[in-house]
């Protein structure tokens, strides 16, 4: 069904009704679909459920799609996102379908009064538009990297080869493809869709872990942060860690995501919280390959030296870059060089950043990036200057 100016005029008309209801709409309409498909519960992250991270992004998403209905163009950076996200589940079109008519019975349960046969007509052409156009990028996603060399379509099952501690927190697990042929290379900060079935689970768990080291060919590096162990998060990240040792099986999709190293021969920062250095060692390990004639700044700040991961890795890349290291501790004092103690200043480290004409790369916390990239505009970094990478549901940071 096309969309007329009636259904967009429509569709329009109902923000007023979605914003009053607020993520209720999506918490609602999520329960409605996993009670009469809970297949799909082997597709969705369930810890996001629980704690409403997932349904307030689609809500977000949906309202978004409402407001520019007539002018899809400002969505593009959000539709490549969530499509990329998408092709790391391997997300099909008959799933689409399947959402569809869930929002849709959810719109009508929700609202009687409201939803007509003219807005249940606009809202089924509205979705029907948006899933065509997730449906056609996937489709051009998944067919580009089965293209490639090494590439391939659905899940692929991987070996573990190594599994090393990084620190207090982290563990990397390099994956080899059981049927020993090559990988597909991936740009630097991009991640892998891992898929495992944990012992006494009753269904798939799929995430979303980033590559941690340059692209070989042969290979995929993983560093995995084990997460809190509680029914709200950390039951794929404890059970890594815990159970998944060198020789056991995992199945992932090919590299995918919209965060990735863009090489404008210009001074590059890389600043991470957390395990959110995991997609900067792939940057920085790539940048060390091509010797990488511009400087190069790293930042990183966690919670003490125990949990401080791939700290000689990094300044060993000193031999290859132009290298400047600066590192911040929430807890413990040191007197390292360039190693400060508390919150990420930047004020603390301004004159040895290049403010002017570099390219800024964020990973970690969402508190974390917002808090630090306040003071890079502070400071008088435009924000296409700024990329970010969220681990889990989107947000604006």
């Amino acid at each position: 069904m096309m969309l007329s100016q009636q259904h967009i005029d429509t569709v329009r008309s109902t923000i007023p009704l979605l914003a009053s209801a607020g993520p209720a709409i999506t918490e609602y309409f999520y329960k409605r679909m996993f009670q009469h498909n809970p297949e799909l519960k082997h597709v969705f992250n369930m810890t996001h459920q629980k704690t409403g991270g997932q349904p307030a992004a689609l809500f977000n998403a949906i309202a978004a799609y409402a407001t520019h209905i007539d002018n899809l163009e400002v969505l593009t950076g959000a539709v490549m996102r969530i499509a990329h996200k998408h092709t790391s589940f391997n997300i099909q079109p008959d799933q689409y379908a399947i959402v569809g008519h869930h929002l849709i019975e959810t719109l009508r349960e929700l609202a009687p009064e409201a939803f007509t046969p003219d807005v249940e007509e606009a809202w089924v052409a509205a979705y029907g538009q948006l899933a065509d156009i997730f449906i056609k990028i996937e489709d051009d996603l998944y067919k580009e990297r089965a293209a490639e060399a090494g590439g391939w379509m659905d899940f692929r099952r991987f070996r573990v080869a190594s599994k090393t501690p990084e620190s207090e927190l982290v563990t990397s697990f390099v994956l080899e493809p059981i049927d020993g042929g090559a990988v597909i290379d991936y740009i630097p900060g991009q991640y892998l869709g891992v898929k495992l079935h944990p012992k006494g689970n009753e269904y798939d768990e799929i995430r979303q872990y980033s590559l941690s080291t340059a692209p070989n060919g042969k290979s995929y590096r993983i560093s995995v942060k084990r997460e809190g162990a509680n029914e709200m998060a950390g039951v794929m990240s404890n059970y890594l860690h815990d159970h998944v040792n060198v020789g056991d099986e995992v199945e992932a999709m090919p590299p995918a995501g919209d965060f990735f190293f863009q090489d404008k021969q210009t001074p590059v920062v890389l600043i991470s919280g957390g395990v959110g250095l995991t997609p900067m060692q792939a940057m920085l390990d790539t940048l060390a390959q091509q010797q990488y004639a511009q400087p190069v700044s790293y930042l990183h700040a966690c919670t003490n030296a125990n949990q401080h991961s791939f700290k000689d890795h990094v300044n060993s890349q000193k031999d290859a870059l132009n290298l400047s290291v600066f590192t911040w501790y929430e807890q413990g004092n040191t007197s390292e060089e360039n190693v400060f103690s508390g919150n990420m200043q930047l004020d603390e480290i301004q004159n040895s950043l290049p403010l002017n004409n570099g390219e800024f790369y964020l990973c970690g916390p969402v508190g974390f990036m917002m808090f630090v990239k306040q003071q890079l505009l502070t400071l008088g970094v435009e924000a296409d200057r700024i990329h970010y990478e969220l681990f889990g549901p989107h947000k604006d940071v």
